[in-house]
């Protein structure tokens, strides 16, 4: 039959292996393309790639690659699926559900962010970041006493951890605890100097405390370090305009409109807000104040 099929230009009907060595094939260049569209930023190309991979082939690196790739476009709860779907299948991978509680903390979720987290520490409770992740899930719920107790052990854990003495320094000082959180804000200030984060605390510590021109004096050093800092200048104007210096107050509240970033149709500041911001700060947890 194959002899009259080729001899009268019949074509040969490629067999189950041929068929699945060019699925694999396909597969290969398809995750191929993908990671090297990531590499050049090209995340709705890499997303593409990555799910016509999928559907020839089920693939958890894949997964990961696509769940990357939608968190860096936005589709927040689509990564999520992802990430689930990783989880399912690694039960014991401690860094999936940090992930799941990166992506929750995106999200605004605080609830489901704890729960990662807890199905983190169940796997590893040595890890800092994971009681960060989970202080941050507790800040968001409302729950102070939780966000500094997760705080302490973080540092405990990792006595430089920086971010998580700055979370905890501003916790602290909403809570009214000023002694603790300026002990916080010290640290901070001796081992990430020049932080505009750290400074701000620092100023807001100040204000608290009732020492207004103290505040002033950082106020004008994170300004010097970023002529750009709305937060500074607005609350510089507050406490110029307690001292009594009406005309500094007055250029102070002039300098925040002018740098106010304008509002979208929509309602929000400069159009909605910016989830890239957002996806920097999340990936920021493992390099505290990106030091």
């Amino acid at each position: 039959m194959n002899f009259f099929k080729r001899l009268f230009g019949g074509k040969e009907e490629p067999t189950e292996q041929e068929k699945q060595e060019a699925a694999a094939r396909d597969f290969d260049i398809l995750k191929y393309d993908g990671v090297k569209a990531m590499k050049m930023g090209q995340w709705g190309h890499a997303i593409r790639c990555f799910r016509h991979a999928l559907e020839l082939s089920e693939d958890l690196e894949v997964r990961d690659y696509l769940s990357q790739s939608l968190i860096r476009t936005g589709e927040l709860l689509a990564a999520n699926d992802e990430l689930q779907v990783i989880a399912e299948a690694q039960p014991d991978n401690q860094s999936v559900f940090v992930r799941i509680a990166q992506v929750a903390y995106m999200m605004e979720n605080y609830q489901a962010m704890g729960d990662a987290c807890e199905r983190a520490m169940l796997i590893d409770d040595s890890q800092a970041v994971v009681y960060l992740l989970y202080a941050q899930a507790s800040q968001g719920q409302g729950d102070d006493a939780n966000t500094v107790a997760m705080l302490t052990r973080a540092i405990a854990l990792q006595p430089d951890y920086a971010e998580a003495y700055l979370l905890r320094g501003q916790t602290l000082l909403a809570t009214g605890q000023l002694d603790e959180a300026l002990a916080d804000a010290e640290w901070l200030a001796d081992h990430v100097p020049e932080n505009e984060d750290v400074m701000l605390l620092q100023a807001r510590i100040m204000v608290a405390r009732g020492s207004r021109q103290q505040a002033v004096d950082i106020y004008n050093k994170v300004i010097e370090l970023n002529p750009f800092n709305i937060d500074a200048y607005r609350e510089r104007a507050e406490q110029h305009e307690a001292l009594g210096n009406e005309a500094e107050a007055q250029a102070d509240r002039d300098k925040v409109s002018e740098l106010q970033p304008a509002e979208g149709t929509d309602g929000s500041q400069d159009g909605g807000e910016d989830i890239e911001q957002k996806v920097r700060q999340a990936y920021r947890d493992g390099n505290p104040l990106a030091v």
